[in-house]
């Protein structure tokens, strides 16, 4: 388990085990607006899942989205939930997600849990938290 004041930083696989998208706005010209509903499984450092709101903006060579997902599951040996709120920015290949856990989210053993939130490779979660 990570020492309570240090700040550590760990990376999670995840898949994408269902994808709900439902298009709300479908301009004739400009990128759609679309709303998302993921659920996600992940392995490694993480072991739960993932249950995500999303809301996107997608043009042909670029989108953008906001995200709100709660994680559920062991995280370094501790079990609880928290809640992350990320968004990113895609332009054509160029893609970054970032993000932040929300204050006071944590359950469980994760109670106290604060820190950062991103995705730089694909399907894999990147944490820098304390406890």
């Amino acid at each position: 388990m990570a020492d309570d004041q240090a700040e550590r930083t760990v990376e999670a696989r995840f898949e994408i085990v269902s994808f709900e998208e439902t298009e709300y706005d479908l301009p004739d010209d400009g990128p759609k607006l679309t709303r998302v509903q993921l659920r996600k499984r992940y392995q490694g450092t993480i072991d739960g899942t993932g249950v995500t709101e999303v809301l996107t903006a997608q043009g042909p060579a670029g989108g953008g989205y906001v995200a709100s997902e709660r994680i559920d599951g062991v995280l370094d040996g501790r079990r609880g939930t928290f809640v992350i709120q990320h968004h990113g920015l895609a332009d054509g290949a160029d893609q970054r997600s970032d993000g932040s856990i929300v204050p006071h989210s944590g359950t469980g053993e994760l109670a106290t849990i604060a820190g950062r939130a991103m995705e730089r490779e694909f399907q894999v979660l990147t944490l820098s938290y304390t406890l």
